[in-house]
């Protein structure tokens, strides 16, 4: 038995916080979420991201707090053409895919894609 159960949250450090909101909110429909101090996060499912805001991070903070370095794989709650779809009406550019990968429990079918900041977003779908 591990001794961990799962990810309550993650923290993402970005530059352009109008930009970032728009990513996660419009283009992948996370929920904002305000909380203490003022700082937000994106809410998925029983997940979060927050965010810090390069330069003015909250303590405590990772030891090197960069924008771009982070790589995602968030499972999509409706199929992966769905989520195609919706990219392409967002007018926002898939880098590849879809193609099969090997997820955490079982194989999926995944589309990358950049946040603002470029990180590297998978959205996958799982299959049978």
């Amino acid at each position: 038995m591990s001794l961990i159960d799962h990810i309550d949250h993650i923290v993402l450090t970005c530059v352009d916080l109008a930009a970032t909101k728009h990513f996660y909110t419009e283009v992948l429909q996370m929920r904002l979420e305000a909380f203490g101090n003022g700082r937000i996060a994106f809410r998925f499912g029983n997940q979060k991201i927050n965010i810090h805001q390069r330069g003015s991070e909250f303590e405590p903070k990772a030891h090197l707090p960069v924008s771009g370095a982070l790589d995602l794989c968030f499972i999509a709650s409706v199929p992966l053409d769905r989520v195609i779809a919706h990219l392409q009406c967002c007018n926002w550019p898939i880098v590849e895919g879809p193609v099969e990968r090997t997820g955490a429990t079982q194989k999926i079918r995944s589309v990358y894609l950049r946040d603002p900041d470029l990180n590297l977003i998978e959205i996958s779908e799982l299959l049978n």
